[in-house]
C-alpha cells in the first residue's frame, strides 16, 4: 500500500486485446522539439527486450498475468484449484547492456522460472535466456542470451542527475502489447515503497504511464539514457515507480559475477521513531529505528537484540529511520561484522554482530 491509499499491483493482469496505448506529448514539451521523444525511441527502441517465462506449478487454472507478488498481494492466490503441475507463463521487460547479450530487468520476473527466453526485434525466434544473477531484496536480475551476433545496447545515465519535473520516457511490453512507449515527468525521487517482504527505499516516481509488463523496461531520459528500470505501477491514474540507476550501478559488478542471490540480513523488523514514540522511551530526538520484531535464530537474535530497541547507528553511521538501516546493511557483505549502537531502558550501548545470509523462505 502506497501513502495515499493506491494500490500497488504489476505486471500480470489479463492480456487484452487493442492499440498500445501512447501519450503523444512531444509537442507539449517546453524546450523539446516536436521529433525528439520519436528520435530516442527509434535509437533506444531496438535495446528493448519482451521476457517470456515459464514456472511448472501444482495450481489450477491461473491467467499468466496473475504471476506476479504485487498483484497477489492485493488479490490473493492461487487461483483455481489444485490439479496436476501445469505451465504458469508469465511477462516483462527488460532492455540489452552490451553487446555481448547481457540484459537487466526486475528479479520479480524471472523469479521462480524454469524457462526464460528474450524476444529481441529483428529476430525471427525467441532466444533462450539464463539467470547470471538475482538480487530479491532490490528486485534486480542479469539474463544472457547467445545471439551470435553484436546486440543494440542501451546506455546507463545517471538518476542522481535527474531532477523533478525533468521528462522521460518509458518503453515496455505492458499487456504483452510489444514496444509500447509513454512519456511524463519525474514527479518525486526517493520515495519508499513496500510490497510483500520487499521493500524500495529510493524509487523514481513519474507520472509516465507504466502498466502490467512494464516490468524491467528501462525509464530514459531525453539523451536516451536509462535513468530508472520501472518496476511498480500504483491502481491510480498518473503513478508509477522505476529503482534508480544509482541503486543498480551498486550492485552490478556483483550481479553480473553471478554473486547477486546472498544478500547480507540483520533479521529485524522496524518502524520509524515519531514524537510521540521517542516521547515515552526518552529518546532524546525523534530518531533512529524502533525494532518491533526479532526473528529467531537470526544475526540480530543472537546478538541479543530485544523488541522495544532504537537502533541509532550502524557502524558508525547514524540512523534517521528505518530505510537508512536497510541501505547500510546492503551495502555490507554476508560475515561482515557490523557493531550497532542501540538505544534500551534509558541508556545507549553497543551491539557487535555477524551478518549472515538472508534465508530463501524470507526472500
Amino acid at each position: 500500500m502506497f501513502a495515499g491509499g493506491c494500490l500497488l499491483v504489476n505486471d500480470l493482469k489479463p492480456q487484452k486485446d487493442g492499440i498500445p496505448q501512447v501519450n503523444n506529448v512531444a509537442n507539449a514539451m517546453p524546450g523539446v522539439g516536436p521529433g525528439t521523444v520519436a528520435d530516442i525511441v527509434s535509437k533506444a527502441g531496438p535495446a528493448v527486450v519482451k521476457i517470456d517465462t515459464v514456472k511448472i506449478r501444482n495450481s489450477g487454472r491461473v491467467d499468466p498475468f496473475f504471476n506476479d507478488p504485487f498483484f497477489r498481494q492485493f488479490f490473493g492466490g492461487p487461483f483455481g484449484f489444485q490439479t496436476q503441475p501445469r505451465e504458469e507463463r508469465g511477462i516483462g521487460s527488460g532492455f540489452i547492456m552490451s553487446q555481448d547479450g547481457y540484459i537487466l530487468t526486475n528479479e520479480h520476473v524471472i523469479d521462480g522460472a524454469q524457462k526464460i527466453t528474450v524476444t529481441i526485434q529483428g529476430f525471427d525466434q525467441p532466444l533462450p535466456a539464463r539467470v547470471v544473477g538475482a538480487d530479491y531484496d532490490l528486485d534486480l536480475a542479469v539474463l544472457k542470451v547467445d545471439a551470435g551476433k553484436s546486440l543494440p545496447t542501451l546506455k546507463m545515465g545517471d538518476s542522481n542527475k535527474i531532477r523533478v519535473g525533468d521528462w522521460v520516457i518509458a518503453i515496455g511490453n505492458p499487456f504483452g502489447l510489444d514496444h509500447t512507449v509513454t512519456v511524463g515527468v519525474i514527479s518525486a525521487k526517493g520515495r519508499p515503497v513496500t510490497v510483500e517482504n520487499r521493500r524500495y527505499k529510493n524509487l523514481l516516481q513519474t507520472d509516465a504511464s507504466i502498466n502490467p509488463g512494464n516490468s524491467g523496461g528501462p525509464l530514459l531520459n531525453l539523451n536516451g539514457e536509462v535513468v530508472g528500470i520501472n518496476t511498480a505501477v500504483a491502481q491510480a491514474q498518473g503513478i508509477g515507480f522505476a529503482i534508480p540507476t544509482s541503486t543498480v550501478k551498486e550492485v552490478l559488478n556483483q550481479l553480473l559475477q553471478g554473486n547477486g542471490k546472498g544478500r547480507p540480513w540483520l533479521g529485524v523488523q522496524m518502524q520509524p521513531v515519531t514524537e510521540e514514540i521517542a516521547a515515552y522511551l526518552e529518546l532524546p530526538a525523534a530518531a533512529g529505528a524502533l525494532v518491533v520484531g526479532v526473528i529467531p535464530g537470526s544475526p540480530a537474535d543472537n546478538a541479543g537484540l530485544v523488541q522495544g530497541d532504537v537502533i541509532l547507528q550502524v557502524d558508525n553511521q547514524k540512523v534517521g529511520n528505518p530505510d537508512d538501516v536497510v541501505s547500510i546493511i546492503q551495502k555490507s557483505k554476508v560475515g561482515q561484522r557490523v557493531v550497532l549502537q542501540i538505544y534500551r531502558n534509558g541508556r545507549t550501548r553497543y551491539v557487535p554482530l555477524i551478518l549472515a545470509e538472508k534465508p530463501p523462505q524470507l526472500r
